[in-house]
């Protein structure tokens, strides 16, 4: 997993967090969910990242 990757993932996954965070802060329950599935979508890239390093070796 190159550097790039891993800093992007970061801060696909932070912004995920932020959003999330403002939407409970707010009670707006979509913009909590769309905080939830950045974090997520940051998790599998990172998972796959992961795997096909692993392949490699």
């Amino acid at each position: 997993m190159g550097a790039k990757d891993k800093i992007e993932n970061a801060a696909e996954s932070a912004k995920g967090k932020a959003k999330e965070a403002a939407g409970k802060a707010t009670g707006d329950r979509s913009t909590e969910i769309s905080g939830k599935g950045d974090q997520i979508k940051a998790d599998v890239k990172q998972a796959g990242e992961k795997l096909k390093d692993a392949t490699k070796h």
